[in-house]
């Protein structure tokens, strides 16, 4: 087991990681930038240091440094956490010949997953469902476009082949604006991810966005874990998830599981990550892509399961064997989870930093909280707008609903906008109460459009 790992990363999952290592005896370093010096994961690790500026590529994204911490610091591996540097398939190189154990997957699944339309083709080889779409990158020139996206049929959705959430994504719904959208989403990819290439598939109306838990250690074992059911967002960008899906019976749930887990071992995956799934109304269905780490809403199904996900993501990468067994996983009720970020719902999600006054959290039964604010927290602009994230858990759906209503309302954060009464006004939603979630949800039922 590991020693001393440094926590390349900021905010609840820093603080998340910290928590996990504590459990299993591993001290820790936080890497902080300037701005950052007061945020709870610098308090709660053994160790911290500053690695630059309060820009993330000065700080967060600043490969140089962070190595150069970790051998200052004694540390024998990294965790990425999520986002920043989880997905850097360099990083990940770096550390190895650093002789820092990276707290994931090998550089080389992170490659292969990482491109979108390679991981297309790679499941399509392996005999897993996929979206129609087009074979390879589109471009905003090539003349055979128009006739590519007729074929897939509108609406269609073009991505980035790099990156996520939402970044570099537009939905067409005629050949009078696919040539503009191509255009907008190779501009916005290449800001996001310093990578304009994107790619066309079929856009699935009044779709359901699941994903699958996966687990897999070097000596070949792997395992998946209940569903999650991602189906509320905005803007391609998740907001509430729960698990399990209301959507998935004991027969979907165990096909598309046995899927997920050989999407997994067609690649020799090794580590905690996430199969996504797109399903449409007819029950079909389809590979979207795979996050090749610890994901945000990691949570909800720890709350099911019963199983430390982030505990279980050090112990594989230290080289233990996988002791979970998929058909002997019990779920243990039903739990959801509310993503509160500092952002004004009513101006369109605009960015709300700032200083928290007053500031109360919710407990009670069935509540966890994970958060790394607290008050006279300050928010600073330079990140993501995560603030914390609610977690509900009841004996079945009703009573996860009920409790997250319950603690919803104790919610009060004052100095900042927030999207907990967003979060409310969806609980109290008769169609989300029903169970009908999917990805427009949001933009049909609850702001009318």
């Amino acid at each position: 087991m590991f020693k001393k790992v440094l926590i390349a990363n900021r905010g609840e999952i820093a603080c998340r990681v910290i928590r996990a290592c504590r459990e299993l005896g591993i001290k820790t370093i936080a890497i902080h930038s300037e701005v950052d010096r007061e945020s709870m994961h610098v308090k709660l690790a053994d160790q911290s240091i500053c690695v630059g500026h309060a820009s993330a590529s000065e700080s967060y994204l600043n490969i140089p440094s962070i190595i150069a911490a970790a051998e200052i610091s004694g540390a024998d591996a990294i965790h990425p956490g999520y986002g920043f540097l989880a997905e850097n398939t360099y990083f990940a190189e770096v550390c190895e010949a650093c002789g820092l154990k990276f707290i994931g997957p090998s550089k080389e699944s992170i490659e292969q997953m990482g491109d979108k339309i390679a991981a297309i083709k790679l499941m399509k080889k392996a005999g897993i469902p996929v979206i129609p779409g087009s074979d390879g990158p589109v471009n905003v020139d090539d003349p055979k476009i128009f006739a590519i996206a007729q074929k897939i049929g509108y609406p269609v959705i073009i991505k980035a082949t790099a990156g996520g959430g939402g970044k570099g994504m537009r939905i067409v719904t005629s050949e009078e604006v696919l040539k503009n959208s191509i255009s907008m989403a190779q501009t916005e990819a290449k800001a996001a991810f310093g990578n304009p290439e994107i790619y066309m598939e079929k856009y699935i109306e009044e779709s359901h966005h699941i994903e699958f838990q996966i687990l897999g250690d070097k000596y070949g074992k792997t395992a998946y874990l209940p569903e999650r059911d991602c189906s509320i967002q905005r803007r391609h960008q998740k907001l509430i998830e729960e698990s399990p899906s209301p959507l998935i019976n004991d027969a979907l749930r165990k096909k598309m599981g046995s899927t997920a887990k050989n999407a997994a071992a067609a690649i020799k995956y090794v580590t905690v990550g996430t199969i996504e799934f797109l399903v449409d109304k007819n029950g079909n269905f389809y590979f979207m892509e795979m996050n090749t780490r610890i994901q945000v809403e990691h949570p909800v199904t720890e709350m099911v399961t019963g199983i430390d996900l982030v505990k279980e993501q050090i112990k594989l990468a230290a080289g233990e064997k996988l002791s979970i067994v998929s058909e002997k996983i019990k779920i243990l009720g039903h739990a959801i989870e509310c993503r509160i970020n500092a952002e004004d719902p009513d101006k369109d999600f605009i960015p709300s930093p700032g200083t928290i006054g007053k500031l109360f959290l919710p407990g009670g039964p069935g509540i966890r909280l994970d958060s790394h604010v607290y008050a006279g927290y300050t928010i600073p602009p330079f990140y993501d707008s995560l603030i914390a994230k609610v977690i509900a858990l009841g004996e079945d759906r009703d009573e996860a609903i009920t409790r997250m209503r319950r603690a919803l309302r104790e919610v009060e954060i004052e100095g900042i906008k927030n999207t907990s009464s967003l979060h409310n006004k969806i609980m109290t939603n008769e169609k989300f109460r029903k169970g009908g979630v999917s990805t427009n949800f949001l933009t049909k039922y609850i702001f009318g459009r």
